[in-house]
């Protein structure tokens, strides 16, 4: 089994909001949400973030497990130990960027849209409709 290093995860995260988008292309748009909350409309290559997915990750993988503890650590590890594995750890690490990413932006519910890291447009689940209506308010911000 592969292990990652922590300094590998921390460089990601920190590295992130760097990489999200340059002014040459344009805004950064990131929606953050759940399977619940689904998003409609997004525009190609917006990175779109569950929020619960890591919860919903744990569900699928402790599943068909036993109630015998020392049983189902023997099951996982046999699991892990598979080169699918990696596949699953990688959803796992994305899945916690996206929630750090909310964290560190201070997204107080879902859906939210963020454009630049700044501007928030919270229950949009439309994002199109939500990246016209920020828009709208920046362009009244610039008329002030």
């Amino acid at each position: 089994m592969e292990r990652h290093h922590p300094r590998r995860w921390l460089a990601a995260f920190v590295l992130f909001p760097c990489l999200a988008g340059t002014a040459l292309a344009g805004p950064a748009i990131e929606v953050f949400t759940t399977a619940g909350e689904p998003a409609v409309n997004v525009p190609s290559g917006v990175a779109v973030i569950e929020l619960d997915a890591p919860g919903r990750l744990d569900a699928e993988l402790s599943q068909d497990l036993p109630a015998d503890p020392e049983v189902a650590e023997s099951l996982m590890r046999e699991r892990m130990a598979t080169p699918e594995w990696q596949e699953t750890a990688n959803r796992y690490a994305d899945s916690y960027l996206g929630l750090a990413r909310a964290w560190q932006l201070g997204i107080e519910k879902v859906p939210a849209v963020v454009i630049d890291g700044r501007h928030v447009i919270y229950g949009q689940p439309d994002v199109a409709e939500a990246l016209n209506e920020a828009e709208r308010l920046m362009g009244q911000e610039g008329r002030r």
